[in-house]
């Protein structure tokens, strides 16, 4: 409880402060933001600070801060140090500049900013595996809600063909939420969502302190315990938690919000303060489910999904358990929809298609949903299915963050402020996901870590080299390139 209670105060106390310092670097002014200048009612709107820092959070907060936590406490209570840590210098950096830099940049998104400050051909490469990462990211948001909804809404079982229904329901609100314009669906129905969400992140914090504080470690076990699977804490522990620590996937939502903001002081707590509110949410599932399995009420092999309604249910009862398995459902959908509008966004912005039109933008979306919808299929009836789709998204999650943070690096070269605060998180990231790869067998190239870790290294010092030399060498060129 000790730990957890340090983590708390790290999160909360260093995001305070550590968010003054980060502001510092980026010097918000008065300027016009692109939701003043180009306004056009349906991605381009101006919204309260209050609006966007809820749709922010929705947007961001997936299952990942829930489901990734409670696997990740597998690893023992560093969980508690390594979160707030990670979420504070790297997470929340890696939103906050991302969002503010597109605002700078006419709103535009990650891609762009990659042509921009690294180079088109890097541009072309990142544009793949973002399209890759945002068509899973909403396909495991279509699969996860349902499932949750089938197997602790309405207990017909994630095997029943009745589930299809509810993926089709869930489809056809990303439908509506993606060609709708912004402020029509999204940014009236997620206060509803809001809701359910901090009704349940708040049931189990408070249950954790009632009921659960005697059970926050393993037996026998330290700070770091033996993980069941005998996976490594570097790089399994970041590439499990993902969204409560750092998420490429938040880069393709804070652009969208950087649409919508007023003023640029708003910036930091729109972007830098949900991050560290996702963090928190993290924290609390991540001990919620440390108190289940260390108090032998569910064996360590328990399936996330099912995890979520034995946590909710232990600390809320079954009234409350239902509300906070109604705010977790909430999380994925809210990230799912505008995961789809995230990428017609880019592939309109690639291939220049102009997205006034209510038509155009029904008709590039149906085109995402084909394959989105296969799938779904695939890994529906695939026994393994979930389980592969999930492993790719874990990894191209976190390989996205490195193209943004070496973005973040090139622009506080160029503005001659402290670069070192996105290099440090990109070059860290960059080491853990390809010592992931190169290790993992199945989806990598399943070599030893005597050979996956040197290799990482070197490819984590290369990064370093070639970002910073971009930044220095470019900086002329870059300042002449205006993004609309």
């Amino acid at each position: 409880m000790l730990l957890f209670i340090i983590g708390l105060i790290i999160l909360i106390g260093g995001g305070f402060f550590y968010s003054k310092y980060v502001e510092s670097q980026l010097a918000p002014d008065d300027r016009e933001t692109p939701a003043v200048k180009k306004a056009d009612g349906v991605d381009y709107v101006v919204m309260s600070e209050k609006k966007n820092w809820l749709i922010n959070l929705l947007n961001i907060a997936g299952t990942g801060p829930i489901l990734g936590p409670i696997q990740g406490i597998l690893f023992g209570p560093i969980a508690f140090l390594a979160i707030p840590i990670g979420c504070v210098f790297a997470g929340a950096v890696h939103d906050y500049m991302t969002g503010f830099i597109s605002m700078r940049n006419g709103g535009s998104q990650v891609p762009k900013l990659v042509g921009k400050y690294i180079g088109d051909g890097v541009r072309k490469f990142y544009n793949i595996v973002i399209a890759i990462l945002l068509l899973l990211t909403g396909v495991v948001f279509v699969y996860t809600p349902g499932d949750l909804i089938a197997n602790d809404v309405l207990k017909i079982g994630v095997d029943s063909k009745a589930i299809w229904i509810i993926y089709a329901v869930i489809f056809i609100y990303y439908i509506l939420s993606t060609v709708l314009p912004i402020d029509k669906l999204i940014g009236r129905i997620y206060p509803i969502f809001g809701a359910f969400l901090i009704i349940s992140a708040i049931g189990v914090f408070i249950g954790i302190f009632v009921k659960g504080s005697g059970d926050l470690s393993f037996a026998n076990a330290g700070l770091l315990a033996e993980h069941p699977l005998g996976q490594k804490f570097i790089p399994s522990f970041f590439i499990t938690v993902a969204c409560g620590i750092l998420s490429g996937f938040h880069g393709s939502q804070v652009t969208l919000i950087s649409r919508t903001i007023k003023a640029e002081s708003e910036a930091k707590v729109t972007f830098y303060s949900t991050m560290i509110a996702e963090g928190f949410i993290a924290m609390v599932w991540a001990a919620g489910a440390m108190v289940i399995f260390s108090s032998g009420q569910a064996p360590l092999d328990t399936a996330g999904t099912l995890m979520v309604g034995k946590i909710s249910k232990y600390f809320m009862g079954n009234v409350g358990g239902l509300l906070a398995v109604l705010g977790v459902i909430a999380l994925p959908i809210t990230s799912g929809d505008t995961a789809f509008r995230s990428l017609r966004l880019i592939i309109s912005e690639e291939l220049n298609i102009d997205q006034k039109s209510p038509s155009k933008r029904a008709g590039l979306s149906a085109a995402l949903f084909i394959p989105a919808i296969a799938i779904l299929f695939f890994a529906k009836s695939n026994p393994n299915g979930f389980n592969m789709l999930w492993r790719y998204f874990g990894f191209t999650n976190q390989f996205v963050a490195t193209f943004a943070l070496a973005v973040a690096t090139i622009y506080l070269i160029n503005n001659n402020k402290n670069y070192i605060i996105t290099l440090i998180p990109g070059v860290f990231y960059v080491f853990v996901v390809f010592s992931f790869i190169i290790n993992i067998k199945g989806l990598g190239l399943g070599m030893p870590f005597s050979i996956a870790y040197p290799a990482a290294a070197v490819i984590a010092v290369l990064y370093a080299f070639f970002i910073v030399k971009i930044g220095k060498k470019n900086k002329t060129r870059i300042e002449s390139i205006i993004l609309d």
